[in-house]
């Protein structure tokens, strides 16, 4: 797995912010409103030669899953606490190998997102794309759909409503606050890379870990991970410390050890 920040040679290239990075720059047009837009993505610091270039784990593997599943016939959505206007079928609490049967794909600026009607989200206003299914697969597409919401005028919005409540949040918050309010990206859909597949790291019905695997207008792959945390009655996402919304993006050399999305329908 080579690291995104390169390697810690006498040039001055670790030095620099990671943005100005070259190895940066060459691979990361598609993650820009996920990591430059999202506080400064957490630098690895792993040697290029020094691992595979496949997710670890390479097979997803629950934390706590067995214990989230409710019993049969478990009323949907009924879960206290939800917001108003949400209702979700959380009864699936296995881990998932493939993508919802009712798969679609939205458009959000220049990304094409993965959305489903039973897993979510289920509403849509402006840059909030919210209730999700108490799942595996409701947090996968949480990751998703809220990630890529920072970049707009409304980012601070998305951040109170969206983000989990922590230190991680505030330093976000500080640190997007000094970049301009609308970074919206522009091009036609997919332009900067598609969404190609995710792996969960872990599951418990608290919180939740996702690799997204991206693959980039070049045809390479890059993947990060994304953590998420059940609060107020909806999966919301959970930066770092140091204020990123994704960590550990590294390039990687194909599609083992993920979940590949399938085509799905246009929403």
């Amino acid at each position: 797995m080579r690291a995104s920040g390169g390697s810690r040679g006498n040039s001055g290239e670790w030095e620099k912010p990671f943005w100005q990075q070259r190895g940066w720059l060459i691979s990361a047009a598609f993650l820009l409103s996920m990591f430059l837009i999202g506080g400064f993505v957490l630098l690895t610091g792993e040697d290029p030669s020094s691992s595979t270039g496949q997710p670890q784990p390479s097979t997803p593997k629950a934390s706590g899953s067995s214990a989230a599943t409710p019993p049969a016939g478990a009323p949907s959505g009924s879960a206290e606490g939800r917001p108003a206007g949400c209702s979700t079928n959380d009864a699936d609490q296995s881990v998932p190998k493939q993508g919802p049967a009712d798969l679609k794909w939205k458009q959000s600026d220049t990304d094409l997102l993965p959305v489903s009607e039973s897993a979510g989200p289920r509403k849509y206003d402006g840059p909030f794309w919210s209730c999700y299914a108490h799942t595996p697969m409701g947090a996968v597409l949480a990751a998703h759909g809220i990630s890529t919401h920072f970049t707009g005028p409304r980012w601070r919005e998305v951040a109170d409503r969206q983000m989990a409540h922590g230190a991680g949040r505030d330093e976000f918050i500080k640190r997007r606050g000094a970049l301009p309010a609308d970074q919206t990206k522009k091009g036609a859909p997919g332009s900067e890379g598609t969404y190609a597949g995710f792996s969960v790291l872990s599951y418990s019905p608290a919180q939740a870990t996702v690799m997204l695997l991206i693959q980039l207008p070049e045809k390479g792959y890059v993947s990060a991970t994304a953590s998420l945390v059940w609060e107020d009655g909806d999966w919301k996402l959970r930066p770092t410390l140091t204020g990123s919304l994704l960590e550990g993006t590294a390039a990687v050399d194909g599609t083992d050890g993920f979940v590949v999305w399938g085509g799905g329908n246009a929403g």
